[in-house]
């Protein structure tokens, strides 16, 4: 099978193509030297990638930043795409809170449309559990917009296997989004089987595990005081050391095949049995050009076992038992 060809969203009667492109960055909140100029060549790159999903959400921008580029960015070519956003979660003050109420669903949906100039989404998402809110009147709030047309089909976004599970007995999930790659695949174990025994898409995030899985931080990178991720122990001490000789195989492989560390990466990600497409971030017009570059990526069962030799030699990496 080619690896670039489109895949079934669940049962939507949606295909995506196995990479997507990830709109948070493009909202400027954490990246520096974001442009809007940038922001729309980014997504307009996708058509000649052959990627036709594009994933934001209410909250990517405190005032909608992502939806509105992407609207100026698809103008006059908003048939050829499968535009996924999320509801649930939304600025105040300098942070973000959680309100899955159905009330507030209805709302920010209408506000997603209205920010896209569309009337309707092929994906909507509970962009993450509300603590104040049971899951299943979330689910319930978007069957309604499903229901109304505005809503094609639903997902669930940053959600435990038991509230999947809760969600999808009240209004049937087309599409999970989860964290995985190489580094953290704790979905394996559990939520992955069961969404292909429901035929539930999973979309993955963070392939790249924020950077770490390009390549292209060397052993020595300075990281700047006050970037989040080193609050992952993967960016410190032993960990850092373990996953850069973990990288220096990567890139004998890489080289090998004659592709990039990250095309070499999303390849992999999405080849993953149940895992339907890689959601990657991109903010320059070149780096989703680069991730991209893995829809033409075909591994041999050589190179398959190359990797799996290089993730036994790096040992395990304790998961998120949250997603499992």
């Amino acid at each position: 099978m080619l690896a670039n060809r489109r895949r079934p969203i669940g049962d939507s009667g949606f295909s995506v193509a196995p990479v997507a492109l990830g709109c948070w960055p493009i909202a400027g909140v954490t990246t520096l030297g974001t442009t809007d100029a940038e922001s729309i060549a980014t997504i307009r790159a996708c058509f000649d990638l052959g990627i036709n999903h594009l994933d934001t959400a209410f909250v990517y921008g405190p005032h909608g930043e992502s939806e509105s580029l992407i609207r100026q960015a698809i103008a006059g070519r908003r048939e050829e795409l499968v535009i996924a956003t999320k509801g649930g979660i939304h600025f105040e003050g300098s942070g973000m809170a959680n309100d899955a109420r159905p009330e507030t669903l209805h709302a920010e949906c209408e506000e997603s449309l209205r920010r896209l100039a569309t009337d309707r989404v092929e994906l909507y998402y509970l962009h993450a559990p509300d603590p104040k809110t049971p899951v299943e009147e979330s689910a319930g709030a978007i069957l309604e917009l499903v229901e109304a047309g505005k809503v094609r089909s639903a997902g669930a976004s940053n959600c435990s296997l038991d509230q999947l599970k809760a969600f999808h007995a009240v209004c049937r999930l087309a599409a999970v989004q989860l964290p995985y790659n190489m580094l953290q695949r704790g979905i394996e174990k559990k939520t992955l089987p069961w969404c292909r025994e429901q035929n539930i898409a999973v979309m993955v995030y963070w392939p790249l595990m924020k950077g770490l899985l390009a390549g292209k931080l060397p052993r020595d990178y300075q990281f700047a005081e006050g970037d989040s991720r080193l609050k992952y122990p993967m960016y410190r001490g032993k960990e850092w050391e373990r996953n850069q000789d973990f990288l220096d195989q990567l890139r004998v492989i890489a080289g090998e095949a004659q592709i990039t560390v990250a095309q070499l990466v999303v390849a992999w990600t999405f080849s993953q049995p149940g895992v339907t497409t890689a959601l990657c971030g991109a903010r320059r017009p070149e780096q989703i050009c680069e991730t991209g570059g893995a829809l033409q990526v075909e591994l041999s069962p050589q190179q398959r076992g190359a990797i799996e030799a290089a993730l036994d030699a790096r040992g395990p990496v304790e998961s998120d038992r949250q997603f499992e």
